[in-house]
């Protein structure tokens, strides 16, 4: 998407104070603490990560509360991967990256993890759909064909403990709300849900502990809407989030999910699950003083979308 304006406006922070408002909202929510016999995994669409001109103190925010987590997936990596790679100096020398080239909208994806915990595997690489295959993915109602991924999903696989797993980061196509567009993204949930199954039910997978992880562009994670719908209809199960808020700053869509196939990645699943809305706790000063100006803040120099995570046992 285009980047969000640079706000104009003057305010500045400190970032102790905000680290400990962090921490403790962190505990409200019931981000558990890692643990050797858990496995802690975010996804965090980070607006135009790389292009909108994020300064020392807002990735130190940002790597404090991806440095929660052992293994994080993110989106809209641009080209220039530069913060990335700040970002995860400041959570410290443990951390490694593992990102992909650059797609539509000149977006990467990547994953971060806790080399001293989790461990990356040999099978790398992208969701690929030949295009003689591209006649099955397809659903009810949609005539629209499917013609490939705007942004391929970006695969990973990786081991904690005696757990594998193969993580599909997915930043699916948007587009408007026109049902053109909404068909458009169905299908590349489809074709993403079509995936996972055939991944499971291969002899020759790799793994067949499979998760997709990411935008989905999903506005509700409810029966009834259309790339919930798409998303399922092969048997991925969608977490319930604790935590009950939208991924979004409004609270109202639930855009970012992770889904896992049937069997042991989601008998592995603890229970613990949620949606981290960090914006209920930073800059209360410029909450109080101007809400159009707090949430200009936010996008420009955090994000607006929230960070969405659940813990697996190992």
């Amino acid at each position: 998407m285009p980047p969000f304006p640079k706000p104009t406006f003057a305010y500045d922070y400190n970032v102790a104070p905000q680290v400990t408002a962090l921490r403790a909202h962190k505990v409200t929510r019931g981000v558990p603490q890692k643990s050797a016999g858990t496995l802690l995994i975010v996804t965090w669409n980070l607006a135009n990560f790389g292009q909108q001109e994020r300064r020392d103190k807002d990735k130190q925010l940002l790597a404090e509360i991806l440095g929660w987590f052992d293994l994080a997936a993110v989106q809209e990596v641009k080209e220039n991967f530069g913060d990335l790679f700040d970002t995860v100096r400041l959570m410290g020398p443990k951390y490694r990256v593992l990102m992909s080239d650059v797609g539509g909208n000149d977006e990467r994806m990547a994953f971060v993890y806790d080399s001293t915990k989790v461990t990356l595997l040999e099978n790398i690489g992208h969701i690929l759909v030949p295009p003689n295959d591209y006649r099955f993915i397809k659903l009810p109602g949609v005539t629209a064909a499917f013609t490939g991924f705007d942004r391929s999903p970006y695969l990973g696989t990786f081991q904690a403990g005696n757990f594998t797993l193969q993580l599909a980061c997915v930043h699916l196509f948007y587009g408007s709300e026109q049902p053109a567009d909404i068909a458009r993204r169905s299908l590349e949930t489809y074709a993403v849900a079509r995936w996972a199954d055939l991944r499971q039910r291969s002899e020759l997978s790799f793994t067949r502990n499979v998760a997709a992880l990411g935008d989905f562009n999903m506005p509700k994670a409810v029966p009834g809407d259309p790339i919930y719908e798409a998303l399922t209809a092969r048997g991925f199960q969608v977490p319930l989030h604790s935590s009950m808020v939208g991924s979004n700053l409004a609270g109202d869509n639930h855009y970012d999910q992770l889904a896992v196939v049937p069997g042991d990645a989601q008998a592995a699943l603890t229970g613990a699950q949620g949606v981290f809305d960090f914006d209920q706790v930073v800059f209360p000063d410029l909450w109080s003083t101007s809400h159009p100006h707090f949430f200009a803040y936010l996008k420009y120099y955090l994000s607006d979308h929230r960070p969405v995570w659940v813990e697996f046992t190992i």
